[in-house]
């Protein structure tokens, strides 16, 4: 019994999802990276494109495990990852209960099934303010890595490094740091709200 409890608490589920052109598949990549190579689990990346490869829905789910994962394909994710309204749309309703959902808040615009706590950040505006809209997705990848712990820093920083062309790695860092500050200041944010109520009910 423990044994099986075990496995089911040490899997993770991950859905990143948005449309073609947005690095999507690559961000799923790095972070199957990270999982593997620098925290030394097992993972799996399934990946799928709508109609056009530019433009058309894209999604990558990454399973993340400590045991041999038997199933690559995701029905209900612990963490959903949404930069397109489309995205959100069509995996909103399987996130699972208590699941985390992060968005890319310029272009996704959460409706009452969200619930009422998820993790927003302006990627593509943050992107676009570094000279650089395509590194959005390692924006997100940074805000990902601190909001959800789902893999170590240093595992993700170094999946970034190995993954990027030739001559961004120092811009993608860049970028990654930033998602990365920027979800840690919301954690701190959000502690404290929670104080604050706390403090208030006392």
């Amino acid at each position: 019994m423990t044994e099986t409890k075990n496995k089911e608490t040490t899997k993770i589920d991950v859905v990143v999802t948005g449309f073609g052109g947005q690095g999507i598949v690559l961000t799923g990549r790095i972070l199957g990276k990270a999982a593997a190579l620098g925290d030394h689990k097992e993972s799996t990346l399934v990946q799928s494109y709508g109609p056009e490869s530019r433009g058309g829905a894209c999604s990558a789910q990454v399973v993340i495990s400590d045991n041999t994962i038997h199933y690559p394909y995701i029905k209900f994710p612990d963490i959903l990852v949404c930069m397109s309204q489309s995205g959100y749309e069509k995996y909103i309703g399987q996130l699972k209960e208590g699941g985390e959902l992060l968005i890319d808040q310029d272009l996704v615009r959460p409706g009452k099934e969200a619930g009422e706590i998820w993790y927003s950040i302006p990627a593509t505006r943050m992107a676009e303010e570094l000279g650089r809209k395509m590194m959005a997705n390692i924006i997100m990848l940074g805000f990902f890595t601190a909001i959800t712990k789902a893999v170590s820093l240093d595992s993700a920083r170094n999946a970034v490094v190995g993954s990027v062309p030739k001559g961004t790695e120092e811009m993608n860092l860049k970028a990654f740091t930033k998602g990365c500050d920027y979800g840690l200041a919301t954690l701190k944010g959000l502690e404290k709200k929670a104080a604050g109520r706390t403090g208030a009910i006392l």
